[in-house]
């Protein structure tokens, strides 16, 4: 299952569990407030949040921020056809950059065709779509546009620009969901895998902050009054276990829809119950035992109410909450990149400890009843 079930599924949507075979993330490329790749966001969790910068008044409302400082996406790709890219493209060809250079791109057309892409976002660029649409109401009749920012408008621009810059000519698939599109991507691409779609694919979630996007959020209300609002974007390589050493094995990952259209459960019901009954199965298709999951990686650490409802389903499914990883608490608000930054965090934590084996869950839960669960190993 992928997306959003229908309503009335919930129970039917975790009813039965097949064993999984894992995946091996290989690589990993991370930009985010922290800085480029895993070692200085392992950093941060260790020694705290980076500073939050007060935006100007304007365009930011009186919010905390955490952004990437000093972009520049030439400085990474150099000029040539960076001029009209916008921001959320620029992170996911810089994160794609690095893991690409960590684990070295494929050579052969055969290894083009069979590396694909996956990539998580809610609306794609929020910037792009406000800008264009204020040039239609601004400019003079008949309205001036610019040709060339509108693909940036296209929800899926970042994983065809991915695409199209390294010859990757696999799937290519930008799944949306908003604070649990993450852990979609991860559901997506382990279904593409199974089926024998791909070879290899880049997997991540990608966000952007602009004030239209910092406006909403600080409009409806539903953030803590201290949460900052943040961007970024991970990326990583997965593909069948082999001769390279994984980073983590990606094992069971399940979602479904809990919201208010669904019909209740038998066995769960609500928000909490339903993430509960996706950490079950996942824990289930994974061969992995509750009390065998050390860390959890939660994703609406910043969100009222919601942080509560996560953190209750993590408890009622585990018995417990194991070691607590927050990286919202560090990066800001990031939503549809958030659950590819827990597993970042997780993957950024474990490679400042002493080799051996952990068990880790990335859990996500969002406003639109939508929550997911993915279990990783580190071997």
């Amino acid at each position: 299952m992928t997306g959003r079930p229908t309503a009335g599924t919930a129970e039917g949507a975790v009813a039965t569990a097949v064993a999984v075979k894992p995946l091996a993330v290989v690589g990993a490329g991370v930009v985010s407030a922290a800085g480029y790749g895993l070692a200085p966001l392992g950093e941060l969790l260790r020694g705290g949040a980076v500073d939050a910068v007060a935006p100007e008044a304007g365009d930011y409302p009186p919010r905390a921020v955490r952004t990437v400082a000093d972009f520049r996406v030439a400085d990474h790709l150099g000029k040539k056809g960076t001029r009209y890219l916008d921001r959320l493209t620029s992170f996911g060809l810089v994160a794609c950059k690095q893991v690409l250079e960590e684990t070295g791109a494929p050579q052969t057309d055969e290894e083009r065709a069979r590396t694909g892409v996956v990539m998580a976002t809610n609306t794609g660029s929020v910037s792009s779509h406000s800008a264009l649409l204020h040039d239609t109401l601004a400019q003079e009749k008949p309205y001036q546009l610019n040709p060339a920012q509108f693909p940036n408008t296209v929800m899926n621009c970042a994983a065809g620009q991915v695409a199209i810059r390294n010859g990757l000519k696999g799937l290519n698939a930008t799944v949306a969901g908003g604070q649990s599109a993450g852990l979609f991507a991860f559901r997506h691409a382990r279904i593409a895998m199974t089926l024998g779609r791909a070879d290899r694919l880049l997997v991540g979630g990608v966000e952007e902050l602009s004030g239209p996007a910092a406006w909403a959020w600080h409009r409806t209300g539903v953030l803590a009054e201290r949460a900052a609002l943040g961007e970024g974007c991970a990326v990583f390589v997965v593909e069948e276990p082999g001769e390279r050493a994984p980073l983590a094995l990606l094992l069971g990952c399940e979602v479904a829809y809990f919201g208010p259209s669904a019909e209740p459960s038998g066995r769960r019901h609500g928000l909490a119950g339903g993430l509960a009954l996706v950490i079950e199965r996942a824990l289930e298709r994974s061969g992995v035992r509750p009390e065998e999951v050390d860390t959890v990686s939660l994703g609406a650490t910043q969100h009222i109410g919601l942080n509560r409802l996560e953190e209750r389903g993590v408890r009622s499914a585990l018995g417990g909450l194991p070691a607590p990883v927050r990286v919202g608490e560090v990066l800001g608000e990031t939503y549809s990149a958030s659950g590819a930054l827990q597993l970042a965090a997780l993957l950024a934590l474990w490679a400042q400890e002493p080799a051996g084996p952990r068990t880790g869950l990335v859990t996500s839960i969002g406003h639109d009843g939508n929550v997911g669960a993915l279990v990783v190993r580190r071997p």
